[in-house]
C-alpha cells in the first residue's frame, strides 16, 4: 500500500456479498429498508467491485462483514473470504473480521486463527444487531485475544439505519449501542484501540466524553452525510479530538463520493482535514 499516493483512508466499509455462498433471502427486507433510509443504490457490490471502486479513487479502506448469526440466523460473509480479498488487493484493502460475541471461546479461537493465519488487522462489532452490551463479560474472552495483539475494534454506536422504518425496527434494539458502555471496555482493555463508529445520535455528548477521556478511543464519521453532523462533533473534531477522528463512509450505503463532497462544505479547519481523511488512520492502523 503506497500511503503517499492515497488521498484518503475509509475506515468503515461493508462486505455484504459473498461469491462463495448464496444470498440469504431473509436479508433482503432489511437491505431494502436500509437502502430506502440512506437513499442508496440498490446494487450490492462484490469484493472485487469494491476494490476496483476504491482503487479508481485512490482511497484505501477497512473492509469487514458483520457476524450476527446467533440473533438473525443469517449466514455471514466469511471472514476468510474478506481476508483473502485483502491479500489479493493489498493496495486498497485493510481486512477486519467480525465474530458474533455469542460464540464465546469458539469465537476467540477463530479470532486468533484469523490474526495469525489470515493477517486480519482488526475486528468489527455491531451491538444492536448482535444484541449484546459491549461491556458484557461474556464478550471479554474475545476482546482478550484482540487486545493481546494490540488490534483495534470498531463498535457501532448510536442510531441504526438498519431496521429503521421496519415493523418493530426489524427486531433491533438501539439500547445496546449507547457509547457509554464502551467506557467500561476502554478501562478493562487499555491495549485495545476502540473506534466508535458513526456520529452517536442520540448520545453524541457521551461519545465525545469517552473519546476525550480514554486515550485509545477514536470516533469514525461514517453512516451520516457530514452536512448533518451536530455542531459539538464539528467543534471537537477541530480542536481537542483532531487526532482522534477518522473518515469513514459506510459504503455501500453511503459512498465516499457523496461523503467527501459534503465534507468539503462543512467548517473543518484546513489543517485538520488531512488528519481526518488519512493521517489519523495511518497512525492508528500502523500503516
Amino acid at each position: 500500500m503506497d500511503i503517499q499516493k492515497l488521498v484518503a483512508i475509509d475506515v468503515h466499509t461493508h462486505a455484504e456479498v459473498s461469491q462463495r455462498l448464496p444470498d440469504d433471502p431473509d436479508e433482503q427486507a432489511k437491505h431494502e429498508a436500509a437502502t430506502e433510509y440512506f437513499k442508496a443504490e440498490t446494487h450490492r457490490p462484490t469484493l472485487p467491485e469494491i476494490a476496483a471502486y476504491y482503487r479508481e479513487r485512490k482511497i484505501a479502506c477497512v473492509i469487514f462483514p458483520v457476524d450476527a448469526e446467533s440473533t438473525t440466523g443469517q449466514t455471514r460473509v466469511p471472514n476468510e473470504e474478506v481476508a483473502e480479498a485483502a491479500i489479493a488487493n493489498p493496495d486498497v484493502f485493510i481486512p477486519f473480521a467480525s465474530i458474533d460475541p455469542a460464540k464465546g471461546k469458539l469465537g476467540a479461537r477463530e479470532a486468533r486463527r484469523l490474526i495469525e493465519h489470515f493477517g486480519v488487522r482488526g475486528f468489527k462489532f455491531h451491538p444492536s444487531i448482535q444484541a449484546f452490551y459491549p461491556n458484557d463479560r461474556s464478550a471479554y474472552v474475545l476482546y482478550e485475544v484482540i487486545a493481546e495483539y494490540g488490534l483495534p475494534a470498531i463498535f457501532h454506536t448510536g442510531h441504526s439505519g438498519i431496521g429503521t422504518g421496519m415493523r418493530g425496527g426489524g427486531g433491533i434494539h438501539l439500547k445496546y449501542s449507547n457509547p457509554m458502555y464502551l467506557d467500561d471496555v476502554a478501562v478493562d482493555f487499555p491495549a485495545m484501540p476502540i473506534i466508535m463508529a458513526h456520529p452517536s445520535f442520540p448520545w453524541q455528548d457521551e461519545a465525545l466524553s469517552v473519546c476525550l477521556h480514554k486515550p485509545q478511543v477514536y470516533i469514525d464519521l461514517s453512516g451520516w452525510s457530514p452536512k448533518y453532523f451536530p455542531p459539538q462533533l464539528i467543534h471537537y473534531a477541530n480542536t481537542l479530538l483532531k487526532h482522534k477522528v477518522l473518515f469513514g463512509s459506510d459504503y455501500p450505503l453511503i459512498t465516499p463520493d457523496r461523503w467527501l463532497a459534503d465534507f468539503e462544505q462543512i467548517a473543518i479547519k484546513p489543517e485538520v482535514r488531512p488528519l481526518i481523511l488519512k493521517e489519523n488512520a495511518v497512525k492508528l492502523l500502523g500503516l
